[in-house]
Protein backbone atom coordinates (compact mmCIF):
# COMPACT_ATOMS: atom_id res chain seq x y z
CA UNK A 1 0.00 0.00 0.00
CA UNK A 2 1.16 3.47 -0.95
CA UNK A 3 -0.01 5.82 1.49
CA UNK A 4 -1.31 9.17 1.23
CA UNK A 5 1.67 11.13 2.77
CA UNK A 6 4.11 8.97 0.16
CA UNK A 7 2.83 10.33 -2.34
CA UNK A 8 2.57 13.91 -0.96
CA UNK A 9 6.26 13.57 0.05
CA UNK A 10 8.20 16.42 -0.66
CA UNK A 11 12.56 16.51 0.17
CA UNK A 12 13.94 19.86 0.91
CA UNK A 13 16.70 20.85 -2.42
CA UNK A 14 17.26 24.46 -0.96
CA UNK A 15 16.07 26.97 1.49
CA UNK A 16 12.87 27.76 0.22
CA UNK A 17 12.67 25.20 -2.67
CA UNK A 18 11.50 21.51 -2.68
CA UNK A 19 11.31 18.67 -4.86
CA UNK A 20 8.34 16.27 -5.14
CA UNK A 21 7.21 13.42 -7.46
CA UNK A 22 3.72 13.78 -9.12
CA UNK A 23 2.32 10.51 -9.05
CA UNK A 24 0.35 8.64 -12.07
CA UNK A 25 -1.83 6.77 -9.69
CA UNK A 26 -3.41 10.29 -8.54
CA UNK A 27 -4.83 11.20 -11.75
CA UNK A 28 -7.83 11.54 -14.00
CA UNK A 29 -7.93 10.39 -17.58
CA UNK A 30 -4.20 11.33 -17.35
CA UNK A 31 -4.59 14.85 -15.07
CA UNK A 32 -3.07 14.85 -11.71
CA UNK A 33 -6.13 15.94 -9.38
CA UNK A 34 -6.17 19.21 -8.12
CA UNK A 35 -7.03 18.74 -4.66
CA UNK A 36 -3.76 16.20 -4.55
CA UNK A 37 -1.36 18.92 -6.22
CA UNK A 38 -2.46 21.74 -3.50
CA UNK A 39 -1.89 19.06 -0.24
CA UNK A 40 1.48 18.32 -2.27
CA UNK A 41 1.96 22.27 -2.00
CA UNK A 42 0.51 22.48 1.13
CA UNK A 43 3.23 20.00 2.85
CA UNK A 44 5.87 21.68 1.85
CA UNK A 45 4.66 24.86 3.21
CA UNK A 46 3.81 23.75 6.24
CA UNK A 47 7.51 22.77 6.46
CA UNK A 48 8.58 26.18 6.89
CA UNK A 49 5.93 27.64 8.85
CA UNK A 50 5.99 27.49 12.62
CA UNK A 51 2.45 27.30 12.75
CA UNK A 52 1.47 23.33 12.35
CA UNK A 53 -2.20 23.18 10.54
CA UNK A 54 -3.59 24.65 7.20
CA UNK A 55 -6.13 26.89 8.19
CA UNK A 56 -7.22 28.60 4.86
CA UNK A 57 -5.45 28.03 1.06
CA UNK A 58 -6.78 29.47 -1.96
CA UNK A 59 -4.65 28.03 -5.12
CA UNK A 60 -5.28 28.92 -9.16
CA UNK A 61 -4.65 26.26 -11.49
CA UNK A 62 -2.50 27.38 -14.57
CA UNK A 63 -1.85 24.51 -16.52
CA UNK A 64 -2.17 20.72 -15.77
CA UNK A 65 1.31 19.46 -15.27
CA UNK A 66 1.83 15.34 -16.56
CA UNK A 67 3.04 13.22 -13.96
CA UNK A 68 7.12 13.08 -12.84
CA UNK A 69 9.02 14.71 -11.04
CA UNK A 70 8.34 18.92 -9.87
CA UNK A 71 9.40 21.50 -7.73
CA UNK A 72 7.77 23.61 -5.38
CA UNK A 73 9.00 27.18 -4.25
CA UNK A 74 7.77 28.55 -1.05
CA UNK A 75 8.01 32.26 -0.01
CA UNK A 76 6.79 33.07 3.44
CA UNK A 77 4.87 36.26 3.35
CA UNK A 78 4.34 36.93 6.81
CA UNK A 79 5.14 35.22 10.64
CA UNK A 80 3.07 36.48 13.40
CA UNK A 81 1.68 35.21 17.04
CA UNK A 82 -1.31 33.19 15.96
CA UNK A 83 -0.75 33.20 12.21
CA UNK A 84 1.36 32.82 9.20
CA UNK A 85 1.12 33.09 5.84
CA UNK A 86 2.97 31.62 3.10
CA UNK A 87 2.57 31.04 -0.95
CA UNK A 88 3.66 28.09 -2.67
CA UNK A 89 3.92 27.47 -6.27
CA UNK A 90 4.43 24.15 -8.53
CA UNK A 91 6.64 23.86 -11.46
CA UNK A 92 7.02 21.23 -13.98
CA UNK A 93 10.28 21.81 -16.28
CA UNK A 94 10.48 25.33 -15.00
CA UNK A 95 6.79 25.96 -15.95
CA UNK A 96 4.40 27.62 -12.94
CA UNK A 97 1.24 24.89 -13.01
CA UNK A 98 -0.22 25.94 -9.96
CA UNK A 99 -0.05 29.13 -7.37
CA UNK A 100 -1.28 29.11 -4.12
CA UNK A 101 -1.42 30.95 -0.77
CA UNK A 102 -2.00 29.73 2.51
CA UNK A 103 -2.73 30.64 5.95
CA UNK A 104 -1.45 28.11 8.79
CA UNK A 105 -2.13 28.19 12.09
CA UNK A 106 -3.08 25.90 15.53
CA UNK A 107 -6.15 23.47 15.40
CA UNK A 108 -6.79 22.74 18.84
CA UNK A 109 -8.40 19.20 19.33
CA UNK A 110 -11.54 17.99 20.72
CA UNK A 111 -12.43 21.64 19.76
CA UNK A 112 -16.43 22.27 19.83
CA UNK A 113 -18.04 25.05 17.81
CA UNK A 114 -19.53 28.04 18.95
CA UNK A 115 -22.33 28.51 16.74
CA UNK A 116 -23.39 26.55 13.55
CA UNK A 117 -27.19 26.66 12.44
CA UNK A 118 -26.09 27.99 9.37
CA UNK A 119 -24.20 24.82 8.23
CA UNK A 120 -26.05 22.86 5.36
CA UNK A 121 -27.19 19.46 6.48
CA UNK A 122 -24.91 16.49 5.50
CA UNK A 123 -27.47 13.87 5.99
CA UNK A 124 -25.54 11.38 7.38
CA UNK A 125 -25.90 7.70 6.02
CA UNK A 126 -24.27 4.56 6.47
CA UNK A 127 -21.16 4.28 4.76
CA UNK A 128 -21.69 0.82 4.17
CA UNK A 129 -24.85 1.23 1.95
CA UNK A 130 -22.64 3.66 -0.56
CA UNK A 131 -21.36 1.90 -3.77
CA UNK A 132 -18.07 2.12 -4.44
CA UNK A 133 -16.55 3.84 -7.39
CA UNK A 134 -14.89 2.52 -10.55
CA UNK A 135 -11.46 3.63 -11.73
CA UNK A 136 -13.19 4.94 -14.45
CA UNK A 137 -15.46 8.08 -15.82
CA UNK A 138 -18.90 7.57 -17.02
CA UNK A 139 -17.69 8.18 -20.18
CA UNK A 140 -15.40 4.74 -19.76
CA UNK A 141 -12.13 7.24 -19.93
CA UNK A 142 -9.38 5.86 -16.94
CA UNK A 143 -9.66 7.35 -13.71
CA UNK A 144 -6.65 6.13 -11.81
CA UNK A 145 -7.16 7.81 -8.36
CA UNK A 146 -10.40 6.05 -8.02
CA UNK A 147 -8.31 2.78 -7.34
CA UNK A 148 -6.35 4.24 -4.76
CA UNK A 149 -8.41 6.18 -2.75
CA UNK A 150 -12.14 5.50 -1.53
CA UNK A 151 -14.96 6.83 -2.69
CA UNK A 152 -18.70 5.91 -2.07
CA UNK A 153 -21.62 7.58 -3.42
CA UNK A 154 -24.87 7.45 -1.25
CA UNK A 155 -27.43 5.28 -4.09
CA UNK A 156 -29.20 8.06 -5.20
CA UNK A 157 -26.04 10.06 -6.16
CA UNK A 158 -24.35 6.87 -7.71
CA UNK A 159 -27.42 7.26 -10.35
CA UNK A 160 -25.36 9.72 -11.75
CA UNK A 161 -23.04 6.93 -13.28
CA UNK A 162 -26.42 5.65 -14.71
CA UNK A 163 -27.10 8.22 -16.33
CA UNK A 164 -29.87 9.27 -14.84
CA UNK A 165 -28.92 12.88 -13.49
CA UNK A 166 -31.66 14.12 -11.10
CA UNK A 167 -31.39 17.70 -11.76
CA UNK A 168 -30.07 18.83 -8.13
CA UNK A 169 -26.18 19.17 -9.16
CA UNK A 170 -25.80 17.40 -5.92
CA UNK A 171 -23.20 14.60 -5.34
CA UNK A 172 -23.40 12.61 -1.56
CA UNK A 173 -21.17 10.20 -0.33
CA UNK A 174 -18.26 9.35 2.20
CA UNK A 175 -14.57 9.36 1.17
CA UNK A 176 -11.30 7.29 2.64
CA UNK A 177 -7.92 7.61 1.94
CA UNK A 178 -6.14 4.32 1.15
CA UNK A 179 -5.62 1.61 4.06
CA UNK A 180 -8.04 3.85 6.01
CA UNK A 181 -5.10 6.14 7.47
CA UNK A 182 -6.77 9.29 9.26
CA UNK A 183 -7.10 12.40 7.69
CA UNK A 184 -5.11 15.50 8.91
CA UNK A 185 -5.39 19.07 7.30
CA UNK A 186 -3.13 18.61 4.47
CA UNK A 187 -5.10 15.28 2.95
CA UNK A 188 -8.29 17.52 3.73
CA UNK A 189 -6.97 20.02 0.61
CA UNK A 190 -7.73 16.87 -1.40
CA UNK A 191 -10.64 15.91 0.10
CA UNK A 192 -12.49 19.02 -0.84
CA UNK A 193 -11.92 17.82 -4.84
CA UNK A 194 -12.22 14.48 -4.61
CA UNK A 195 -15.48 13.46 -5.49
CA UNK A 196 -16.77 13.54 -9.19
CA UNK A 197 -18.36 17.15 -10.45
CA UNK A 198 -21.36 17.71 -8.99
CA UNK A 199 -22.51 18.72 -12.66
CA UNK A 200 -22.49 14.64 -13.29
CA UNK A 201 -25.94 15.15 -11.97
CA UNK A 202 -27.13 18.25 -14.07
CA UNK A 203 -26.23 16.38 -17.34
CA UNK A 204 -23.56 13.89 -18.38
CA UNK A 205 -20.55 15.82 -19.67
CA UNK A 206 -16.89 15.72 -19.56
CA UNK A 207 -14.51 15.58 -16.25
CA UNK A 208 -14.92 19.36 -15.02
CA UNK A 209 -11.27 21.89 -14.76
CA UNK A 210 -10.58 23.52 -12.22
CA UNK A 211 -9.82 27.41 -12.58
CA UNK A 212 -9.47 28.21 -8.95
CA UNK A 213 -10.70 26.72 -5.22
CA UNK A 214 -10.42 27.84 -1.84
CA UNK A 215 -10.91 25.50 0.94
CA UNK A 216 -11.45 26.44 4.74
CA UNK A 217 -9.60 23.76 7.70
CA UNK A 218 -12.24 24.12 10.43
CA UNK A 219 -11.29 21.44 12.85
CA UNK A 220 -8.97 18.21 12.96
CA UNK A 221 -11.06 15.37 11.96
CA UNK A 222 -11.64 12.14 14.04
CA UNK A 223 -10.87 8.59 12.61
CA UNK A 224 -12.60 7.38 10.48
CA UNK A 225 -14.41 7.94 6.45
CA UNK A 226 -15.46 11.23 5.58
CA UNK A 227 -18.87 12.36 4.84
CA UNK A 228 -18.43 14.68 1.25
CA UNK A 229 -21.48 16.71 0.43
CA UNK A 230 -20.56 18.58 -3.14
CA UNK A 231 -23.42 21.19 -4.71
CA UNK A 232 -22.59 22.84 -8.36
CA UNK A 233 -24.59 26.28 -7.45
CA UNK A 234 -24.80 28.39 -10.98
CA UNK A 235 -23.15 27.15 -14.78
CA UNK A 236 -23.50 30.47 -16.62
CA UNK A 237 -21.61 30.19 -19.73
CA UNK A 238 -18.71 27.48 -19.72
CA UNK A 239 -18.39 28.30 -15.84
CA UNK A 240 -19.49 26.86 -12.98
CA UNK A 241 -19.38 27.20 -9.09
CA UNK A 242 -19.03 24.21 -6.96
CA UNK A 243 -19.10 24.18 -3.33
CA UNK A 244 -17.90 21.35 -0.97
CA UNK A 245 -18.65 20.71 2.82
CA UNK A 246 -17.15 17.55 4.39
CA UNK A 247 -18.12 16.18 8.05
CA UNK A 248 -15.64 13.59 10.30
CA UNK A 249 -17.24 10.76 11.32
CA UNK A 250 -18.83 12.14 14.30
CA UNK A 251 -20.59 14.83 12.42
CA UNK A 252 -18.29 17.67 12.94
CA UNK A 253 -17.40 19.63 9.91
CA UNK A 254 -13.91 19.84 9.12
CA UNK A 255 -13.43 21.03 5.73
CA UNK A 256 -15.43 23.16 3.48
CA UNK A 257 -14.40 25.09 -0.46
CA UNK A 258 -15.74 26.27 -3.28
CA UNK A 259 -14.61 26.33 -6.85
CA UNK A 260 -14.72 27.56 -9.97
CA UNK A 261 -14.21 25.34 -13.02
CA UNK A 262 -14.36 24.94 -16.89
CA UNK A 263 -17.63 22.92 -17.71
CA UNK A 264 -19.80 22.23 -20.90
CA UNK A 265 -23.25 21.08 -20.52
CA UNK A 266 -24.40 19.39 -23.71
Amino acid sequence: MTTFADVTAVSAMAPFEFKADISPRWTIVGHPNGGYLLAMIGRAVTELSAHPHVLAASAHFLRSPEPGPARIEVEPLRAGRSTSQLRGRLLVDDKPCVEATFTLGTLAPNSEPAWQRGLPDPAMTDPAAAIRLPAVTPGGQPAAMMAEADVRLDPDSHQVFAGTPSGRGEIRGWLALPGGVAFDPISLLYAVDAFPPATFDIATTGWVATLELTAYVRALPAPGPLRVVSKARLVDGPWVDQACDVWDSTGRLVVQAIQLAGVRLP
